[in-house]
């Protein structure tokens, strides 16, 4: 709770241009989320995984020791940019490393088998940094970190992550883009963020080619368009490639009430996404998943679609009700003629080159 993005109109602070704002990336969604929680006494029926902060020798598995050396200095002063649209505030570089030792902290715990699953709420968030830069209000690739850090302790072979999260995951793309036992799959709004990544034509590179998938889904999309992707391309994907552990980068910007883009979810798509995804994961891991929170930044419905997955993950009904419920009825969460097409395209493209793939390699 304690990273500080400063004052801000969206990204960086406002240095007297204009009247301060409270920056997007704030503590607010994540700390509502755990106190609506607390509230509905979901907390003590859930078992608390301690985080252990990272080491610094592993962030080098992903990230450059320039880089890893500027979040440390930022992080000594009183703040200062570490990439596009990046901050780290005073403490950054600990705080980041807890969040990324937490991730990987949740997906040992799935692994060595004390939780059936896990949701890490962590803070900052991590799909968008890349190896030598923060982006997108993310400071280390916490999901990307986990799995290079688990894939040495628990001798792990296959790893798919889902990113359901409205922005491109253009960190954690970069981070397996050349490894063939890691499918990367990103449903995101198309040409949001970053600009000009995420395309279909990003399919991976040398051994890795053919295990990224992009599905850019044009603005104004709701659960109907989500759960058709879900089906047609991204369920069938993880029964072909058959993975030892699905991490899903989980962030809540595509609900509707969201200030940073244009799709129309409610929390009861989040839960029934959840839910598709953990059927996955028993038919082919054993029922290893973990949600990795990212973005989202509706401090108002954030914490009603967290609540969501939770009640996913667990198996319990904490009583919290969405003030929006029934909106996934409406006619504009129904899917369209032009997103119908945006599904095929990605269906007859990279998941189709993906099959081929499997195939040749059988």
């Amino acid at each position: 709770m304690w990273h500080d993005n400063g004052a801000a109109s969206g990204t960086y602070p406002a240095s007297g241009e204009f009247q301060p704002g409270i920056h997007v990336e704030n503590p607010e969604t994540k700390r509502r989320l755990k106190n609506l929680l607390d509230a509905y006494d979901v907390t003590p029926e859930l078992t608390a995984i301690n985080p252990i902060p990272m080491d610094e020798s592993a962030l080098l598995n992903f990230h450059t020791p320039q880089y890893v050396d500027l979040v440390k200095s930022q992080s000594r002063t009183t703040g200062g940019p570490v990439g596009d649209a990046a901050w780290a505030g005073p403490g950054t570089f600990d705080i980041a490393r807890l969040a990324a030792g937490g991730t990987h902290s949740a997906i040992s715990a799935v692994l060595e088998g004390s939780c059936r699953n896990a949701y890490a709420l962590m803070r900052p968030p991590g799909h968008h940094a890349e190896r030598d830069r923060g982006r997108g209000f993310c400071i280390f690739n916490n999901i990307a970190l986990g799995i290079l850090a688990a894939r040495q302790s628990h001798q792990i072979e296959r790893v798919v992550v889902v990113d359901w999260d409205v922005h491109h995951g253009n960190g954690t793309q970069q981070a397996f883009y050349s490894d063939p036992n890691v499918l990367t799959i990103s449903l995101h709004q198309e040409m949001l963020y970053p600009v000009n990544l995420g395309t279909l034509s990003e399919t991976g590179s040398d051994a890795g080619e053919g295990t990224n998938l992009n599905i850019p889904l044009p603005a104004g999309c709701g659960g109907e368009a989500y759960l058709t992707a879900l089906d047609e391309i991204v369920l069938p994907s993880l029964h072909a490639f058959k993975p030892d552990l699905i991490v899903v980068a989980c962030g809540f910007d595509a609900s509707y009430f969201d200030p940073m883009s244009h799709m129309l979810l409610v929390a009861s798509h989040f839960k029934t996404m959840t839910e598709r995804m953990m059927q996955a994961a028993d038919d082919l891991c054993a029922g290893r998943i973990v949600l990795n929170h990212e973005g989202g930044y509706s401090e108002f419905y954030v914490p009603f679609c967290g609540v969501a997955a939770i009640e996913a993950l667990s198996g319990i009904e904490s009583g919290v009700k969405d003030p929006y419920r029934g909106t996934e009825k409406v006619d504009n969460q129904r899917l369209k003629p032009h997103q119908r097409a945006a599904i095929d395209a990605a269906r007859d493209g990279p998941l189709a080159h993906l099959m081929t793939k499997i195939e040749a390699s059988s």
